[in-house]
């Protein structure tokens, strides 16, 4: 007879572990990343976010081919924003890439061909994780971002400017000292989205309001698995301190009650003491 299986978390506590998950993921979705940024001048929040979808890019600044790519005599500049990139064709032909992976750029984020003697050689210049993301302009944020990746020995900047109407891909390059590339276009996702300190949206609120949240949901979901499979409570009581979430509902009415009764029996002697009595 085979040996049963693991026994999965009663339906309670499994709506309870993925409502926890929920609170994690939607933490983790307001929180910044290596193409998102939020800068604050005078009473103004200017948050970018490259690689959220708009309405005419569902990958934002993304290439949706996993890659672009930019020819200038004999040299040929690849590179991928907010990602690595992917080549399902038209791949670098070209001798090394280190730090690139068994097939070039399929690790990195961005790569360089040139013609050294009649070969091709790549050179790696940028990666994912060694990215940066600042405004174009300090003065002027709704200008745009640049996005900085580098390498061991390399860089590449991507300037990416504001044009909420088309997005122009980039179709040249310079290079500045021995290994330094840049390159500028336009998009949609280059433009900020700008939210009044003093006026209506979240801000500072709202992260603390999703931090919040995100603490408590692991909380409860480290707590619910802590007592389910250490513990062994198979039931809607390996949710943490139990007792205080059932209670909580009638601590918070005790806290309003007690104010609306005191006033209810004040008008009602205060009426009382001024009503005429029949005889």
């Amino acid at each position: 007879m085979p040996a049963p299986g693991p026994r999965l978390p009663p339906p309670p506590l499994l709506l309870l572990v993925v409502a926890a998950g929920c609170s994690c993921c939607l933490a983790s979705a307001g929180g910044g990343g290596s193409c998102e940024l939020s800068v604050a001048r005078g009473s103004e929040l200017y948050s970018f976010a490259l690689a959220a979808p708009t309405p005419a890019h569902r990958h934002g600044v993304l290439s949706e081919d996993g890659f672009y790519k930019v020819a200038v005599n004999d040299s040929i500049l690849w590179f991928q924003l907010c990602d690595e990139m992917l080549f399902n064709f038209d791949p670098p032909m070209c001798l090394k890439c280190e730090d690139c992976g068994l097939r070039c750029g399929t690790q990195c984020s961005a790569l360089v061909s040139n013609n050294i003697g009649g070969y091709d050689v790549c050179t790696t210049i940028g990666s994912l994780s060694k990215s940066h993301l600042s405004l174009i302009d300090e003065s002027n944020p709704r200008k745009g971002v640049v996005v900085k990746m580098f390498s061991s020995k390399c860089s590449i900047s991507v300037s990416v400017l504001c044009d909420s109407v088309v997005a122009q891909v980039p179709d040249k390059f310079v290079i500045s000292g021995d290994c330094d590339y840049a390159t500028t276009f336009k998009h949609p996702s280059g433009c900020a989205r700008s939210v009044s300190a003093s006026g209506s949206g979240w801000g500072w609120l709202g992260t603390l309001f999703i931090t919040m949240l995100s603490l408590l949901g692991g909380y409860i979901l480290i707590g619910a698995v802590y007592r389910y499979y250490f513990l062994g409570i198979h039931s809607v009581e390996a949710m943490p301190n139990l007792e205080f979430w059932i209670g909580l509902p009638q601590r918070i009415k005790t806290m309003f009650v007690p104010a609306t009764r005191s006033r209810v029996s004040y008008s009602r002697d205060a009426l009382g003491a001024y009503t005429p009595g029949n005889h």
